[in-house]
């Protein structure tokens, strides 16, 4: 059986792409934003606030959740939502690694 794509890059590479694709719709940013501003959430609370219907904003939060953005825990009949912040001190560090790197290297252009 021959490699996937995904095998000839680093795991680090990896995790990255699949964290940018996560967060590569506009739905999941707002949703995200919503998140941080409220720090904890319910679902139906995000479907009052984002205006797409609740089978999507569940599609979307499937998303977020299975990148590790997002994580859930169960309240009574409802799942409350919040920032994962692990996930997002590794999305920090990442961009925080490109700037320096930019920063740092001479115009080649």
């Amino acid at each position: 059986m021959g490699a996937s794509k995904s095998d000839y890059f680093t795991i680090e590479q990896n995790e990255i792409a699949i964290l940018m694709k996560a967060l590569g719709h506009p739905a999941r940013i707002a949703i995200i934003e919503h998140l941080l501003k409220i720090d904890s959430c319910v679902c139906n609370d995000i479907v009052n606030e984002i205006p797409l219907s609740q089978p999507t904003i569940s599609q979307h939060l499937k998303e977020l959740k299975n990148a590790k953005i997002i994580k859930g825990s169960i309240e009574g009949n409802s799942i409350c939502y919040c920032i994962n912040d692990e996930t997002f001190n590794q999305i920090e560090s990442y961009i925080k690694q490109i700037i320096k790197t930019d920063q740092e290297k001479k115009s080649c252009c």
